[in-house]
């Protein structure tokens, strides 16, 4: 691992073998062989089982955030609620 210190003086740790892709974010192979990704800053992102999956969903994540409009492609699907007593 290599230590990165950001623009706001936090140090960040990135994998060895990280790719920094559209100068935005990283990505790099776990080592269970799947590929996961961290922006600039340090917030770990998605991951995903092919390099090309985990940066396509990545850059569309991303611009959903600064769209504004990630909530329109997220739904919840169950929740955890347990009734009665344990």
């Amino acid at each position: 691992m290599q230590a990165i210190v950001t623009e706001n003086q936090k140090l960040i740790e990135v994998p060895d073998g990280a790719e920094l892709i559209d100068d935005v974010f990283y990505v790099w192979e776990t080592r269970f062989g799947l590929f996961s990704t961290m922006t600039k800053e340090g917030r770990k992102m998605l991951t995903g089982g092919t390099k090309d999956g985990a940066v396509t969903m990545t850059r569309w994540h991303l611009k959903c955030e600064q769209d504004g409009t990630l909530d329109q492609h997220s739904r919840v699907i169950g929740d955890a609620f347990v009734s009665g007593k344990l």
